[in-house]
């Protein structure tokens, strides 16, 4: 068979792996936090290699023989406008060497499940207190690589809907 006839009788057959996803996303997006469905702006940042999250009261512990941090995410509810926090605890997947006008930052990197549109995608994101940034999570090229195509004049193009 053909492939793109045999993509059109996939697309025919099950029609919700090609409708809810974007042709291209928008510089800033809606995600949600999995499984704790906490809803976050992000920025689609293609000049960032590693994605990178907001964390607050950063910790780092040893938990079985490994490295971990405790951290918090502070969501700020849509409907009442009050800001939440959430406590996280994750291994440490490996250490980030950043360079800044500061001098050199080495930021914890900690893999964690983020929905856009109706997919759960499982992210690495570089720890760091972004307190004042408008936008708590960066996306950085590691994650958009598989997302698709980012369009500079659009914003919030798709909800997330994935179910918690």
């Amino acid at each position: 068979m053909k492939p793109r006839l045999a993509g059109l009788l996939l697309a025919f057959i099950c029609p919700t792996l090609f409708a809810a996803q974007p042709a291209t996303w928008g510089w800033v997006e809606q995600a949600r936090l999995m499984p704790e469905n906490a809803l976050l702006k992000v920025r689609l940042d293609t000049g960032l290699q590693t994605s990178v999250m907001d964390a607050r009261n950063l910790v780092k512990i040893r938990k079985n023989e490994q490295r971990w941090v405790q951290y918090d995410i502070l969501v700020k509810d849509a409907a009442t406008g009050q800001v939440q926090r959430l406590p996280f605890e994750r291994p440490v997947e490996r250490t980030l060497k950043v360079r800044g006008a500061n001098g050199i930052e080495h930021r914890p990197v900690v893999s964690m499940d983020l929905c856009l549109g109706d997919k759960v995608y499982r992210e690495q994101f570089a720890l760091a207190d972004r307190e004042g940034s408008d936008y708590p999570v960066l996306l950085g090229r590691r994650s958009l690589e598989h997302l698709g195509a980012v369009d500079v004049s659009k914003t919030l193009t798709t909800p997330p809907t994935c179910k918690p």
